[in-house]
């Protein structure tokens, strides 16, 4: 009753801003179809996680990133972190001592993924200092905002939540083929989202600059994080790298991302009732690093800890070909994962 009565609160306000809207009619329109697209996928998506809470267990520096970091502590992992705030990560690290996780360490240095310079130099101080890599979690993302263009020229959805994991992934690469045993795959864990199945790909637009609907922005860049999993993870098979490779939906999370949107504006206490916690949303994250159950087992979507199907499109693999093709082009690489 009370995701119904959440959606509703959604779809009124929707209605309440197309009113208001001066935008074109065509843009209104396209704008109300991806509106009801995402109600009705968030709609399912939060019904899963209800009733998947049971599965939904394991035997950055805020946010889910937060809680993925103090759950890799735990195990005793050195967690080596890209943010923009490199206090904010030594004051976490306080925190998690004063709460008495003694095991671990976290090792923050500063990095924009949106950046091209900004990942360059991130991955040569990670790779100098750390030859062997045996988990790459790319978790950083933005929803929603504002057509904006990095100093990159790309679209900010498109760059900071694939492009720049892609680049990232590709500088890395030779460190996590050589943490990867025959028996313990080194794992590539991209947090993407089921706004994948509302995606396509623009390749004549990627950048969105003939036209911008936010959500229809962020739909394809999270249809292209599973798009890069699915292929790179049949490339390391097809070359016996002992590298595997999983797309993950953490679930509707109470995070900053949802700051700004229609239901935040118009029920902002509707969140606590019906949204995961960070915590909650970091779980199966750490699942699809650390589970024993994954292993050989890549090139696959991880919901509450459970595999399910990817969107049509993300399983199609002369999309995925034509997507990591169009990506290396983009950023310069000859041969993905040779620098």
């Amino acid at each position: 009753m009370i995701i119904i009565c959440g959606c509703l609160v959604i779809i009124v306000a929707t209605i309440i801003s197309i009113v208001r809207s001066k935008k074109p009619l065509d843009l209104i329109m396209a704008e109300a179809k991806y509106e009801m697209i995402y109600n009705a996928m968030g709609s399912k998506a939060l019904m899963q996680d209800w009733f998947m809470r049971g599965s939904n267990k394991i035997g950055g520096a805020r946010g889910i990133g937060a809680e993925v970091v103090k759950m890799l502590m735990k195990c005793d992992i050195k967690v080596v972190i890209g943010c923009r705030n490199i206090q904010s990560a030594q004051m976490m690290l306080k925190k998690y001592r004063d709460e008495g996780i003694d095991k671990g360490d976290i090792d923050p240095h500063q990095l924009d993924i949106s950046s091209a310079d900004s990942v360059a130099k991130f991955a040569t101080i990670v790779r100098e200092k750390y030859p062997k890599i045996h988990y790459l979690i790319n978790n950083a993302g933005i929803m929603f905002g504002p057509r904006i263009e990095t100093r990159d020229g790309y679209e900010s959805q498109f760059s900071t939540n694939y492009l720049g994991h892609f680049q990232l992934t590709h500088l890395l690469f030779e460190c996590l083929k050589q943490a990867g045993e025959e028996k313990s795959f080194s794992r590539i864990v991209n947090v993407s989202s089921c706004a994948h199945i509302a995606g396509n790909i623009n390749f004549e637009d990627i950048n969105c600059r003939s036209r911008y609907i936010s959500s229809e922005a962020y739909a394809q860049s999270k249809l292209a994080q599973v798009l890069f999993t699915n292929y790179l993870d049949s490339l390391c098979r097809k070359e016996e790298f002992h590298v595997q490779v999983h797309s993950v939906h953490p679930g509707i999370v109470n995070t900053e991302l949802f700051d700004g949107t229609h239901l935040k504006n118009v029920a902002p206490w509707l969140p606590n009732l019906i949204f995961k916690t960070p915590e909650e949303g970091a779980i199966p994250i750490v699942h699809a690093c650390l589970s024993p159950k994954l292993e050989r087992k890549g090139g696959t979507y991880i919901h509450n800890c459970k595999i399910f199907p990817a969107s049509e499109l993300a399983r199609d693999e002369e999309l995925q070909k034509r997507m990591f093709d169009f990506t290396n082009t983009l950023i310069g690489v000859e041969k993905f994962g040779q620098i």
